[in-house]
């Protein structure tokens, strides 16, 4: 089997994926993902394809990670996994697609405005 490469991206953070069969590790920019990601909620959000679609430690995945926070950071390398998954196996898609995996979230950052601290937030209106 060969190495596939996949893109997945959340927010401003990008996780570059290299998916190939073996024991199930997980290593993100040199790290085991357990190290690179400490909350629980995170570790389940990483490793949710797998278990989605009965494959845990049979794929290990090499992982680019930059931008973001770590809650973006972690659904950008989940959705670069389940894109992975579809690639090698096409009848994973729809129980993937059906809990919303293969989904690219859309929501950004607004930006700030002019004339006020933040993008929605204004300063005090004085009256007199």
């Amino acid at each position: 089997m060969e190495i596939t490469n996949t893109l997945g991206r959340r927010k401003s953070a990008v996780a570059r994926i290299y998916l190939k069969a073996g024991s199930g590790q997980i290593v993100i920019n040199g790290r085991d993902y357990k190290e690179y990601f400490v909350l629980p909620t995170l570790q389940y959000i990483v490793t949710q394809p797998f278990e989605l679609a009965n494959l845990q430690n049979q794929f290990d995945v090499k992982v680019n990670l930059n931008g973001g926070g770590l809650t973006g950071q972690a659904e950008a390398l989940r959705l670069a996994i389940s894109r992975a998954l579809v690639e090698l196996n096409p009848e994973l898609r729809p129980t993937l697609k059906e809990k919303g995996l293969l989904r690219r979230d859309p929501r950004m950052v607004e930006r700030k405005k002019p004339g006020q601290p933040g993008a929605r937030k204004r300063f005090q209106f004085s009256k007199r």
